[in-house]
């Protein structure tokens, strides 16, 4: 199984990050994709995606940084990232007019140029929503990026079905294990589960049975269950496909 999203560089993980590795290949996670959310994170992704073999890394600009974004300083150092093995696509970027951390126009460029730059390089996006879907469509629509996933999904079907349906990826966090979440529990239902995959966002949301505790990497296996009883398939099944789905995503080697 594949944690397709987690930030191990948060500093959550500070004290405990090498156990929390080993704990999630013991629980079977045999790759994690760590996420970076400003030029200074992004290279301590890399440079733990550099020193573990089953880690690799997303280079970019979070939303809620947007006002920091400066391409003409930014994308040197994030092309030099992007050049490694190991870096695997660019995010985490896109909209988030929930918390506004940037004005909109300011979210709306940082976005459109990243995107750009990750068509440039023939990278995947892995892409931020957050009360924002109408201009995500429109931006993506508009910059033709082939492969983008829309990570910790939590929209309606209806709005999410123009992306999936020209080929794009959701990905579904622990909050699909909540008691409230069943438009998301929906959205599972309706995606072709091709299209679809599993993460943590850890230290983020963590899944029932273990809330109000860290979240970790090896918890992506209850996203997994929760898939696997919506579309009424095995685990097993859940996790082969999903594993397919995120090497072909992130263009990974084989295990």
């Amino acid at each position: 199984m594949i944690d397709s999203h987690c930030h191990l560089v948060d500093a959550k993980f500070d004290a405990d990050l090498d156990a929390v590795i080993s704990k999630a290949i013991a629980a079977g996670v045999d790759r994690m994709i760590c996420i970076g959310d400003t030029i200074e994170e992004s290279q301590k992704c890399l440079q733990i995606a550099e020193k573990h073999e089953q880690i690799f890394c997303t280079i970019g600009m979070h939303p809620h940084c947007a006002s920091s974004w400066e391409i003409t300083r930014d994308q040197v150092p994030m092309v030099k990232m992007l050049s490694s093995k190991k870096a695997v696509a660019v995010g985490e970027i896109g909209l988030d007019y929930h918390y506004m951390h940037s004005p909109k126009e300011v979210q709306q460029r940082a976005f459109r140029e990243q995107l750009l730059l990750a068509k440039k390089l023939q990278k995947p996006a892995v892409v931020h929503c957050r009360d924002a879907i109408a201009d995500i469509r429109l931006i993506i629509a508009e910059v033709e990026l082939p492969r983008i996933v829309i990570h910790c999904c939590t929209e309606k079907w209806e709005d999410v079905e123009p992306l999936v349906a020209v080929g794009h990826f959701l990905s579904f966090t622990g909050i699909a294990t909540f008691p409230a979440s069943e438009e998301m529990r929906r959205t599972i239902r309706m995606c072709p589960i091709e299209q679809l995959m599993v993460e943590t966002d850890s230290p983020y949301l963590t899944p029932i049975p273990y809330r109000g505790k860290r979240n970790e990497p090896a918890y992506v296996v209850e996203v997994a269950k929760c898939v696997a009883q919506e579309k009424g398939i095995e685990l097993a099944e859940v996790d082969r496909i999903t594993t397919e789905n995120t090497v072909q995503f992130f263009g990974l080697p084989d295990s």
